[in-house]
């Protein structure tokens, strides 16, 4: 039974329900040994005692069987519904194993869905994603990827780069058949739209990535200007430490909140400013990385001061951060106003202060990411799947001189290579194909 796998698919610990699932040859008949039932109908739910090996009562449990190939694996599938908690779970997949199954590595059963054609690569990356999902758009997304949108894309994409390689190389190898004319024109015009088309969406996914991965939301500003205390108001809770001595913050602090439909990376960075503490510098000079990587950044500005030179310093970093979402927020607005806040107007500032509340703030935050997340483009998901684009994409391009000028050959290869990239997002490239567009579609060999 060593091709049976099993698995507890719920969550360590305690719950209303765990679910134990199995896969394989085996499954059908596990499910009669552990039940002590001989007519078990699929895709019913059967209301049933579990028994151990030496036929102790384990659970009353809800077991579902699922014939081959109509299961997620493709393969034979049982599912035990028991009363939540590890230890009825776990006695359940003890006696499991006892018969000879063995346990399912990590993803196991997506992969044999995979192997067994029930999904595509797209399909298995967005059921991974889904379950990590940091926000309500991100699930809508993966949600379409689950239901091809990616793979219809792929497909396509596939095709016109067939289609071109088809006629490339009935140029070499069929010069006596009739050729369209306009055969040139009509390659180079397919192969221009397809990679704008790629790099809307390289952009796109770039621009979005938040969506999957949580935005990351950096809170920059001079020392003692109230990050922390920003922090944990937006968090609910004394996460970081609140002082009135400058420099309190050493190092990057890192925790997620949800805002509205976003679950974001929230982080508190050490006050900017120069300084001669060999600690602090380390500090600072985190800061600065945190600000590199984040998708949005909060400068916070302090209105019970004139504006200082390291104000002016966080201004100048606001303003280098072109392809960063910023807001400006000045704290401490509940004490006289010092600060000139006509400096400020063009970024349109955001007063907050401990007393009043930072409601407005994470208002606009909110704004801000639900327009980060807007649009209907197709999103790639994953670093392999922009990498796998990114390689078509120049290949295309590097297929283009070739052609241009008539060196076929060349055209071909870099075709084929594109091909092979784009094919790698959901399923290996056949060499066969393009002999089936080649005979198919032109009708050669006749």
């Amino acid at each position: 039974m060593h091709n049976s796998i099993a698995a507890i698919a719920t969550a360590h610990g305690v719950s209303s329900i765990s679910i134990i699932r199995v896969s394989g040859d085996a499954a059908f008949d596990i499910a009669k040994k552990i039940s002590h039932l001989e007519n078990i109908k699929p895709r019913y739910a059967h209301l049933t005692s579990l028994y151990t090996s030496k036929n102790e009562l384990i659970d009353q449990a809800i077991m579902i069987y699922f014939s081959a190939p109509n299961s997620f694996t493709g393969e034979e599938i049982v599912e035990f519904q028991c009363h939540g908690g590890m230890i009825v779970a776990q006695e359940i997949l003890d006696t499991i194993t006892s018969y000879g199954v063995r346990l399912a590595e990590p993803g196991e059963f997506s992969k044999r869905a995979f192997l067994n054609g029930k999904i595509d690569l797209t399909e298995a990356e967005a059921i991974s994603k889904l379950i990590e999902a940091k926000s309500v758009d991100a699930a809508k997304i993966l949600a379409k990827q689950m239901k091809g949108e990616l793979k219809a894309f792929v497909d396509e994409s596939r095709e016109a780069l067939l289609r071109s390689l088809a006629y490339s190389e009935v140029m070499i190898d069929y010069a006596e058949e009739d050729i369209p004319d306009d055969i040139m024109q009509s390659i180079v015009s397919q192969l221009d739209g397809l990679t704008e088309k790629i790099g809307e969406i390289v952009d796109a996914s770039h621009r979005r990535r938040g969506l999957i991965e949580g935005f990351k939301v950096a809170i920059i500003g001079k020392p003692n200007v109230g990050k922390s205390s920003l922090l944990n108001a937006l968090l609910s809770y004394e996460r970081a430490i609140v002082s009135d001595i400058a420099g309190t913050t050493r190092d990057t602090i890192e925790e997620q909140v949800r805002i509205g439909s976003h679950i974001i990376r929230l982080v508190d960075t050490a006050g900017i400013r120069e300084s001669t503490d060999t600690i602090e510098k380390i500090g600072i000079e985190r800061s600065l990385s945190s600000v590199e990587d984040a998708d949005v950044i909060i400068a916070l500005f302090d209105a019970s001061v004139p504006l200082t030179e390291e104000d002016d310093k966080i201004l100048s970093m606001v303003n280098a951060l072109e392809d960063k979402h910023c807001i400006v927020a000045v704290n401490k607005s509940d004490l006289e106003m010092k600060l000139d806040l006509s400096v400020l107007q063009r970024y349109d500032p955001v007063e907050v202060s401990a007393k009043k509340g930072f409601v407005r703030l994470t208002e606009k935050l909110e704004t801000l990411l639900n327009g980060i997340g807007e649009g209907d483009e197709l999103m790639l998901i994953s670093a392999r799947q922009i990498e796998a684009v990114t390689m078509a994409k120049a290949s295309i391009l590097e297929a283009k001189e070739p052609l241009l000028m008539g060196e076929l050959e060349f055209f071909s290869y870099h075709l084929q290579e594109a091909v092979k990239a784009i094919s790698s997002i959901s399923k290996p490239y056949d060499s066969e194909e393009i002999l089936d567009k080649m005979f198919g579609e032109f009708c050669l060999g006749k």
